[in-house]
């Protein structure tokens, strides 16, 4: 019964340092994906709001869902 626990505790080692080598290579292959998406959503910013393009840029829902629709929110006087 004694080897048995030896064999696990060997097992529990051994995949305690799979988890530290796994650990740190997801680290960075989530470290890359991050500044991937970084990269890539100040890409899209610059490149369709920069050079002053904003000043150009129109909203199709702009005006129709205002926040305060007067007709709904009228302030009734005392």
């Amino acid at each position: 019964m004694t080897s048995f626990w030896l064999f696990l505790s060997d097992l529990f080692m051994w995949s305690y340092g799979l988890f530290d080598f796994a650990a740190n290579e997801l680290n960075w292959i989530l470290f890359i994906a991050a500044v991937a998406i970084f990269g890539y959503w100040c890409y899209v910013l610059v490149s369709t709001l920069g050079g002053n393009k904003d000043k150009a840029y129109f909203s199709p829902t702009e005006g129709h869902h205002p926040y305060y629709d007067p007709a709904i929110h009228k302030k009734e006087s005392k």
